[in-house]
């Protein structure tokens, strides 16, 4: 019996926790795929690849179903992989670990990964369901979209054969989703020198951490706390208080993650040690009254680190820190149109340190191509005026709104049906791989959603046990009323 074996719809559920159990970080796909061509065999699927390694499951139409138009069901098969530090978990290997909290499901101490499990199982469960009637159905299954939607990015232009895509990587009830923001990497490289770790001194580590985190399309509107900001912000500050010097910096581990911990070593002269630490106390006390709503459970504090084997030169890591500090994080404009809606943001993702030289890492999002170019330039700038070299990535394009979808009229009248009540219909900030695969199908009907995801890119990652059936129930209304072929 699973851990999640009770739960409704199970099929579904069960799918679900199979996924679980099998390694599926970004970039390491490829344990994911032999389990899901094992389905495919089990339930003697046609299935087809192309050259990247992204994988569709076919089945035939049922009997009198035929005549309907073809429907693509999607979502990726990757995770982030995100972890508290005090948890010993290896991603490459393990199983996640999932319990139920109420009418939640979580993972201990890791993500869940639910994005995009779930969407995945959905559409297997529609593969080895026996009682839905359905269309030609695929199913298809993409790689690496969590560190930069290739999968989507390079999908192959006759891997699909469908004329309707339903997307399953959204995360609100009772919402469908018809367009999304594009996006793009901004990242530098600052190059330093080192000197010899000074005679005199105590090696310490600075921590911050205990902050929320979370997926920095989704909450980024939320004003949560960006731990790299707040590290440096000390770091700024003991520079001209106390002869710090600093040796490493790290922080984050995903572009599209709001970082939740962050970490520095530094040394510091004998005699201004109880200082210094006294400093960062009172770090921690200005933090805890400005953060008191937003982030209640933060913690910055110094502890005992071992002996670096150099430290940076004092020049290098002031232009570091300053660099660090005029950097952008967060959202840039919210859309005049729709309220609440972040048009334009950058997330400062990821700061870690190498030998002789220190990467940083940075995402922008806007529905906006232009603004997002500006947003850009805002962060490649602060990058170089701080020494760094900077490349920027090609990016992804926005998703843009089609209101005379003939899905999206199909299925608020299969909500409406199902539910009792209108969908919202909405944009979001966050990255759907739809944009992408319309370019490469631009005949695509494409609509997205799914159910309730709470605190997505973290280990407070939950799923909503009740609005998975929801989602379920949808779909299956749809596939069965999938309008006939013209």
């Amino acid at each position: 019996m699973g851990v999640l074996s009770e739960l409704q719809p199970k099929l579904v559920w069960d799918i679900f926790e199979e996924i679980t159990k099998v390694p599926r970080p970004s970039k390491k796909e490829e344990k994911i795929i032999a389990w899901t061509k094992e389905f495919g065999k089990k339930y003697n699927c046609e299935m087809a690849e192309d050259k990247l390694g992204n994988l569709v499951l076919r089945k035939p139409a049922t009997p009198g179903m035929e005549d309907r138009k073809a429907i693509v069901i999607q979502g990726h098969v990757d995770m982030v992989c995100e972890k508290n530090s005090d948890v010993e978990f290896d991603f490459d290997n393990d199983p996640i670990q999932v319990y139920i909290d109420g009418d939640w499901v979580k993972a201990k101490g890791t993500t869940l990964g639910a994005d995009n499990g779930i969407g995945v199982a959905m559409g297997l469960a529609l593969i080895a369901s026996t009682d839905i009637p359905h269309p030609a159905l695929e199913v298809l299954c993409t790689l690496d979209e969590e560190t930069g939607l290739t999968g989507a990015m390079q999908l192959g232009t006759d891997l699909l054969q469908a004329d309707i895509l339903i997307n399953l990587d959204s995360e609100e009830d009772g919402a469908f989703t018809i367009g999304c923001a594009g996006g793009q990497n901004t990242a530098g490289t600052f190059k330093y020198e080192a000197d010899a770790v000074p005679a005199g001194v105590e090696s310490l580590k600075l921590v911050v951490k205990g902050l929320q985190g979370g997926h920095s399309g989704i909450e980024i509107h939320d004003g949560r706390a960006n731990a790299i900001k707040l590290l440096n912000r000390i770091l700024f500050e003991a520079s001209s208080k106390f002869d710090i010097r600093l040796a490493s910096m790290n922080a984050g581990s995903a572009h599209n993650a709001i970082p939740r911990e962050a970490f520095a070593v530094v040394t510091v002269a004998n005699e201004h040690v109880a200082d210094f630490k006294a400093f960062v106390a009172k770090c921690e006390e200005i933090y805890k009254d400005e953060w008191i709503s937003k982030e209640p459970n933060i913690a910055v504090f110094a502890e005992a680190a071992d002996k670096p084997a150099k430290v940076m030169t004092k020049e290098f890591a002031g232009r570091f820190i300053q660099s660090i500090y005029a950097m952008p994080h967060g959202p840039l404009r919210y859309s005049p149109d729709i309220a609440g809606l972040v048009q334009t943001s950058t997330n400062l993702s990821i700061v870690e340190t190498r030998d002789m030289e220190i990467f940083v890492l940075t995402s922008q999002r806007s529905s906006v191509e232009t603004e997002k170019k500006d947003m850009a330039n805002m962060v490649r700038i602060a990058l170089e005026l701080g020494g760094a070299v900077v490349k920027q990535g090609d990016g992804y394009p926005a998703w843009q709104p089609n209101m005379n979808s003939p899905i999206l009229k199909a299925a608020v009248e299969m909500h409406k049906k199902v539910r009792g009540f209108d969908p919202k219909i909405e944009a979001i900030h966050a990255g759907l791989e739809c944009g992408l695969v319309g370019e490469k199908y631009p005949h695509m009907d494409m609509l997205s959603f799914g159910p309730n995801l709470k605190d997505v890119h973290s280990p407070d990652e939950k799923i909503q046990i009740s609005t998975v059936e929801n989602c379920w129930n949808l779909l299956k209304e749809i596939v069965q009323n999938i309008p006939v072929k013209k």
